[in-house]
């Protein structure tokens, strides 16, 4: 297969592929609230709640977000358990505490102006190169290239590029190649076809190829290996945890701690929680050392929940849930958790997971 020499791409080239793919955007684009704006503050919290997260289910949590926090000095004067309670459910909740840290930056030092510059809006904390190309191609119609997972698969198929895209080399190719495709003069229009391409038309599994309006020049549709691109150098290992949860309900209460570990969760309350390296049985689990520490006064177990699996981006977490009263509290609950009442746990932001078992309860 002859590969394509991305320094000597013709202007002819690049001027079909831009006009096809505009074209091809104004007619199918999808409308959403965050493209009727041009404020750099709303484009930049739905670039980040997009991170990771599916546009159906962006759109809920993009309104609720907007509406709590209106502007940056909202965001900026806000408390972190308000934030985090705002974006419970969405996950990957470092983008949250981001958003928070960065919206108090701009307070402080920009006078609750967003910045205007690329390397101004770079330094941001959790803003990489494609989310501050993002924000000043569409804030600010500056000509930045976007280079996120659909562009990447879009360009990879198009021109059957073979170099890993999670590479040094590959990052370089597919960056400089994006840069040369891009339309300088509508730059925002442009970024948004090319990731509309890729969300809608070039997707990961059965993509459209026959409604495609560059399917007469695609390589990967020429050799028919579409399904081969984007090329990854390596598999990223998924690792299983086990977790044991204790809802212990004393009088009205329960007991909750903030996980302050640099792990999944971070900042979110949780259950009294014992994690084993692999599964073990239920006695096993009540009658370990970690877990007697909070029930060593005596409990009565009500229920144990049945084994839920959450899937993390790189982890599998098994977690179950005990279901537990008690009549007196012990000095190592009382020192390590927050006795919280029932009709106060919604004040908490929780983890989805957390989330799940406290609903059970309540329905027992």
């Amino acid at each position: 297969m002859e590969q394509v020499d991305l320094f000597l791409l013709n202007s002819d080239e690049i001027t079909r592929v831009q006009t096809r793919l505009h074209l091809w955007y104004k007619q199918n684009c999808r409308l959403l609230p965050w493209r009727e704006v041009s404020d750099p503050y709303l484009i930049w919290i739905s670039e980040v709640i997009l991170q990771q997260t599916r546009v159906d289910q962006a759109l809920d949590y993009y309104q609720k977000f907007v509406t709590q926090f209106p502007t940056v000095v909202h965001l900026a004067s806000a408390d972190e358990n308000s934030v985090l309670k705002c974006w419970q459910g969405l996950g990957y909740y470092s983008r949250a505490r981001n958003l928070h840290a960065s919206a108090k930056i701009i307070a402080t030092h920009f006078n609750g102006n967003f910045p205007k510059t690329y390397a101004e809006i770079r330094q941001l904390k959790g803003v990489g190169d494609y989310t501050a190309a993002a924000i000043c191609s569409f804030a600010y119609n500056l000509p930045y290239a976007v280079l996120d997972g659909n562009v990447y698969r879009f360009l990879s198929r198009y021109f059957a590029l073979e170099t890993p895209i999670d590479t040094t080399s590959g990052r370089y190719e597919f960056s400089h190649l994006a840069d040369l495709l891009l339309d300088k003069e509508n730059p925002a229009l442009h970024n948004q076809a090319m990731m509309e391409m890729g969300a809608v038309q070039c997707v990961v599994k059965n993509p459209k190829c026959e409604l495609c309006p560059l399917k007469d020049s695609c390589k990967a549709r020429k050799y028919e290996l579409v399904d081969f691109y984007p090329v990854k150098s390596k598999k990223i290992k998924t690792r299983n945890r086990y977790f044991y949860y204790f809802l212990i309900k004393y009088k009205e209460s329960i007991f909750l701690r903030q996980r302050s570990e640099a792990d999944v969760w971070r900042k979110l309350y949780e259950f009294p929680l014992f994690e084993a390296d692999f599964s073990i049985s239920s006695e096993e689990v009540v009658q370990h050392e970690s877990v007697q520490k909070f029930l060593k006064n005596g409990f009565l177990l009500k229920r144990i929940s049945n084994v839920k699996k959450h899937v993390l981006s790189h982890q599998h977490i098994y977690a179950q849930c005990f279901y537990v009263e008690i009549d007196e509290v012990n000095a190592y609950l009382l020192d390590n958790y927050e006795c919280v009442g029932f009709n106060d746990v919604e004040n908490y932001p929780i983890s989805r997971l957390v989330e799940i078992f406290m609903n059970e309860y309540l329905e027992m």
